[in-house]
C-alpha cells in the first residue's frame, strides 16, 4: 500500500506537476481512500521522502551500536554512508525526487530540515564522545557539518549525472577529505608514555632559586 501510494504520487507529479496534484488525485490513482494515505503519510510532502525516517532511525541505531568506537570520526563517516545506500537502492526514484525538489521551494525546505536532523544525529554522537569542554562541543558540530557537506556534495553530483557512475567511490573520496582533516578525536595520553618524570628532593626551607636550579640540573643530566 505504501509503495503504491508513492508510485501513484510520483506518476502524477511527473505528469501534472507537484502543486497541481492533490491527495485526492493520488488516492484515486492508487485505488484507496484518503484515510489510507494519511495512515502512511502525514502530508503530501512526506510522500516525496518516504524513506528518510527509516534511514534516520537506522543511522541512530548504527551509532548506538558502537558508542565507544575507537575512531568516532570514522564512525560518523560510516553512518553517512547509510544515507547514500538508501539513495542508491533506487537510482531512478532518487533522480526523479532530486529534480522535483529543485523545482518546488517547499520541498527544498523540507529536505533541508531532514538534512539538519541527520547532522544533529552525528553531532550528538560526537558530543557524547567528547569531554564536554566548549572546544570539544564546537569540534563535534564542525565535524558533523563537514561530514554532511562532503556526503551531499558527492551525492548531488551523482544525482545530477542521472544516477550514473560510482556514487560510493565519489562519497568515499569526499569523506576521505573529512577524515584527513579531522582524523580521530584526540585521545587521552597513556600515563607514563611520552612523559618525563623528574623527582627532586630538596631541603625544607631551601630558597626557590635553589629548587629551580636542582630541577634544571636534573633535566641537563638527561
Amino acid at each position: 500500500m505504501r509503495d503504491a501510494l508513492v508510485g501513484a504520487a510520483f506518476q502524477l507529479f511527473l505528469e501534472r506537476g507537484y502543486e497541481e496534484t492533490t491527495v485526492d488525485d493520488i488516492v484515486a490513482l492508487a485505488g484507496v481512500g484518503r484515510r489510507s494515505f494519511f495512515r502512511y503519510f502525514p502530508s503530501k510532502e512526506d510522500v516525496v521522502f518516504p524513506d528518510h525516517e527509516r534511514c534516520l532511525a537506522d543511522m541512530t541505531a548504527f551509532l548506538a551500536e558502537e558508542a565507544d568506537a575507537q575512531d568516532p570520526v570514522q564512525r560518523v563517516c560510516d553512518a553517512a554512508r547509510l544515507v547514500l545506500r538508501m539513495y542508491a537502492e533506487n537510482p531512478t526514484f532518487s533522480v526523479q525526487r532530486y529534480r522535483l525538489t529543485k523545482k518546488v521551494p517547499g520541498l527544498r525546505a523540507y529536505e533541508l530540515s531532514v538534512v539538519w536532523r541527520y547532522e544533529r544525529a552525528l553531532a550528538d554522537y560526537l558530543r557524547g564522545r567528547s569531554t564536554g569542554a566548549r572546544g570539544d562541543t564546537l569540534r563535534a558540530d564542525v565535524v558533523a557539518a563537514a561530514v554532511v557537506a562532503a556526503h551531499n556534495n558527492a551525492l548531488r553530483s551523482w544525482l545530477r549525472s542521472d544516477g550514473t557512475g560510482d556514487a560510493e567511490a565519489a562519497v568515499d573520496r569526499a569523506l576521505g577529505y573529512v577524515q584527513e582533516t579531522f582524523g580521530s578525536l584526540p585521545a587521552e595520553p597513556a600515563r607514563g608514555e611520552g612523559e618525563d618524570v623528574v623527582v627532586v628532593v630538596s631541603r625544607r626551607g631551601a630558597p626557590m632559586w635553589r629548587v629551580v636550579q636542582e630541577i634544571e640540573s636534573a633535566f641537563a643530566r638527561d
